[in-house]
């Protein structure tokens, strides 16, 4: 391999994903699950190994006899694992190799130096990536184990921190050296410019993980651990606390700022620095679902976790009359944030010319040397016995209903001080030392289960826009009750205006108020005022329109942090390029777009092509008559009434888009066939789509006032190609056909009376759908395909299915 493979993931495994032979195992089979043979794979030392090297070392100092018994129940593990986990061939070079090692161990004497020490310590992490390389191997997986001492440098230090620019291009040789191998990889440690062995300390194996994988260019790292991932409080401390599928990487690093177990600061320092994503996952249950840690545009609008820890000091400076406090107060926070010393909170009290700071038990010594060291004019002191709780989340100091909830639930608690984050991403509080479990419950409860608050914008007040506005205001109240929520409609926009209010908007007194209230809008104004909207939990945006100018904010509207219903048809049959970056936006921050009402209206086509596909069905062919406007007009169209005459019928009841061409010319019928091969997981580009136009060249530019005068000559291109099917005894219709190959027509084709497709009730669609499932008797979809209420009704009902998604 000549250079870094970009599609590679790392997956990183805990010891606690190691503790026993079942474990090993079930890493294995993640491994032939999730992984590619040129993935790499980080292990920490299985199980306790670790602490029970550390167990031998403070017995070498100590007592020899203790010694030897600790390094002998260590032995016993690792022989055990070996015996149990590989097939006797395998097993020999392991165990001869591990047996000069136990010796070489056995043979050290005290004093050890800090070097000496670190080697011992490194041994779990070389025998877990031996072992797992080994049984990967002996599963048919290609695999090699690899010390990672051989290409990561970095120096002896409190936190040490691995030098990448020394270290890439080691690692580019050793993975050239493994092409389509799992390269088993240690964690923990690296290796010193004199050869020693550095430990990288706490959350070591995490660090290194997200280290390596950003020197090797990988998309993601996957942390396996014995947690799905985040959750919105301790999941032992709350029983209904949720998984959180996605998170802000500011977000996360704000969580591992204050401490939380399952993020440390110095993991995410190399996402920070990369383009890669970060996932968590549990190894005891990987269908469990995960945490994926990214770069998110959208803005938050709310707290997400609340963490908590129980045992907090404060350091305390107390500066004398007379300086300048505003100016001492910045210089400190500067020199802490330098050291690296930021506190988890702080107070400046401005009037008693005092700062008090608060940190872990672990930081708290350091910060108090530090600052005696940095001869500081002040008193200081360390107190003990504070508790702190978080609310943790993009948003969160700026939403009025969680830091109103926030400060409610501490009302009866000792709060020294609360403070919010200077990047506005936590609201905590230092509290005397208190049960936080019940803090934390309660303010999770107060925050989360409250009644979720949902904007709804309205983009197109036509006929589907009205209609929907009727619908409404009929059943919020019904929609509330059934979900819990809040819905109010905060804008309506179109095409040249828009009226917005973030206390909401009378859907009934839209048409009548519209005018006097809207404003001019230029270029996406609107979107960025609904994506800066206060006081939501979520904002929703309808399109209603058949606007190519809107559909191109699609990917915008993700970037807003916004979900979107469609029935417009653009982006859903837009070139594969930008229909996939549409999907991709939206799902890249965990946001949804809807569109079931793109294709037949209210009838649930698009979901049931989805539904067929993902549970394993295959889609072979998909036909039938997609358009309730041109399932009319040929309905009707028996030679009794010119063909022309009936299209300006059915412009006048509404049953054609506002330009009746965009029916006749066969681009509506073409764009629902490319979203529903999409759905049944083709790939189709619009252009390949064999497309019959009943518009004649010559009325295709006209204004819609001229091609109404005209439209004469539709009946006189129709009534020859009647006449021919009514002298077989057939009818005409308008027909759309796929096929798994690809193939795809829309046009008209001359159907027997008696076929299925031809025996509709006026304005009807029909789906048929051919399958491995329907392969004889194909399911068949059939109902009202054009309105304005059934379409008004599919939005409805999207926005019913999306509220059950929050």
């Amino acid at each position: 391999m000549s250079s870094l493979n970009h599609t590679r993931q790392l997956h990183k495994f805990g010891g606690s994903s190691l503790a026993n032979p079942e474990c090993y195992r079930r890493v294995a089979s993640i491994l032939k699950q999730y992984s590619a043979a040129d993935d790499l794979v980080v292990v920490s030392a299985a199980g306790k190994t670790t602490n029970r090297l550390i167990e031998f070392l403070d017995a070498i100092d100590h007592d020899g006899r203790v010694a030897h018994e600790k390094l002998q129940e260590l032995r016993q593990f690792q022989f055990s694992l070996i015996e149990e986990l590989l097939e006797s061939e395998r097993q020999q070079p392991l165990a001869e190799t591990l047996k000069k090692e136990f010796s070489a161990l056995g043979e050290l004497s005290y004093p050890l130096t800090n070097a000496q020490k670190s080697a011992v310590m490194g041994h779990g992490e070389v025998w877990s990536s031996r072992l797992l390389a080994a049984l990967l191997e002996q599963q048919g997986m290609p695999a090699v184990a690899q010390d990672a001492r051989a290409f990561l440098r970095a120096e002896v230090g409190t936190q040490p921190e691995v030098d990448r620019g020394r270290s890439y291009g080691l690692l580019k040789e050793v993975l050239a050296q493994h092409s389509h191998h799992r390269v088993v990889i240690t964690g923990f440690m690296a290796q010193s410019e004199e050869g020693e062995t550095v430990l990288l300390g706490r959350n070591g194996s995490d660090y290194s993980a997200t280290v390596i994988g950003a020197l090797a260019e990988v998309d993601c790292v996957t942390i396996w651990s014995d947690v799905a991932g985040v959750y919105s409080a301790d999941p032992r401390v709350v029983n209904d606390a949720c998984l959180l599928p996605l998170l802000r990487l500011d977000e996360a690093s704000e969580l591992a700022r204050l401490a939380a177990p399952v993020l440390h600061s110095r993991t995410l320092q190399p996402v920070a620095q990369s383009s890669m994503d970060l996932s968590l996952r549990c190894s005891y249950q990987p269908e469990a679902g995960s945490t994926r840690i990214e770069r998110v545009l959208a803005s938050g609008r709310g707290a997400k976790i609340i963490t908590s820890l129980d045992e907090v000091l404060i350091v305390q400076l107390t500066f004398s009359q007379g300086h300048e406090f505003a100016r001492i107060e910045k210089d400190v926070m500067a020199q802490l944030k330098r050291a690296q010393l930021e506190p988890l909170a702080f107070e400046a009290q401005a009037d008693q010319n005092c700062i008090r700071l608060a940190y872990t038990t672990e930081i708290a010594g350091g910060a108090l040397s530090y600052l005696q060291d940095a001869a500081i004019e002040a008193e200081i002191k360390l107190q003990e016995g504070y508790s702190f709780v978080a609310a943790v989340g993009a948003g969160v100091t700026k939403n009025p209903n969680h830091c109103y909830g926030f400060y409610q639930q501490l009302k009866s608690a000792k709060v020294e001080f609360i403070c919010e984050s200077e990047s506005g991403l936590s609201l905590a509080a230092v509290v005397r030392k208190a049960d936080t479990n019940s803090l934390v419950s309660s303010i999770h409860s107060q925050l989360f289960q409250a009644q979720k608050r949902v904007a709804v914008a309205l983009c197109g007040k036509g006929n589907i826009g009205s209609s929907w506005l009727e619908l409404f205001a009929e059943q919020k109240t019904e929609l509330e009750k059934r979900h819990g929520m809040v819905f109010e409609l905060v804008s309506v926009v179109d095409s040249q205006t828009y009226w917005f209010d973030e206390s909401g908007i009378n859907p009934a007194h839209v048409e009548s108020h519209f005018d006097e209230e809207s404003v001019a809008h230029q270029d996406s104004a609107w979107l960025e005022k609904l994506g800066a909207i206060q006081g939501y939990d979520e904002v929703v945006i309808l399109d209603v329109t058949a606007s190519k100018e809107l559909a191109g904010y699609y990917v915008a509207i993700a970037e807003q942090g916004i979900h979107l219903i469609s029935a417009n048809k653009v982006a859903g049959s837009a070139s594969s390029e930008y229909y996939h970056q549409v999907q991709d936006a939206f799902s890249k921050i965990g946001r949804h777009w809807l569109y079931n009402a793109t294709v037949g209206a209210g009838l649930p086509i698009n979901h049931t092509v989805r539904d067929l596909k993902e549970s394993g069905d295959e889609i072979i062919a998909l036909s039938g008559i997609f358009s309730g406007t041109l399932s009319w007009l040929f309905q009707q169209f028996d030679g009794a009434v010119p063909f022309h005459q009936l299209v300006d019928l059915a412009w006048q009841q509404g049953l054609t888009e506002p330009d009746p061409r965009s029916d006749l010319d066969g681009s509506d019928v073409m764009r629902k066939l490319v979203i529903l091969a999409r759905e049944s997981g083709l790939d189709i580009e619009p252009e390949s789509v064999k497309v019959e136009s009943l518009v004649p060249e010559e009325l295709a530019e006209l204004s819609l006032d001229d091609f109404l005068d005209k439209a004469e000559l539709l009946s006189e291109i129709l009534a020859e190609r009647l006449k021919r099917a009514q002298r077989d005894g057939k009818v005409l219709r308008y027909v759309a056909r796929l096929e798994k190959n690809g193939k795809a027509t829309v046009g008209i084709e001359d159907l027997a009376a008696e076929h299925a497709l031809a025996n509709l009730l006026p304005c009807d669609n029909i789906f048929a759908i051919e399958s491995k499932w329907y392969k004889d008797n194909p399911l068949v979809i059939r109902g009202p395909g054009a309105g304005r209420e059934v379409t008004a009704g599919a939005i409805q009902s999207d926005l019913n299915r999306l509220a059950g998604l929050f």
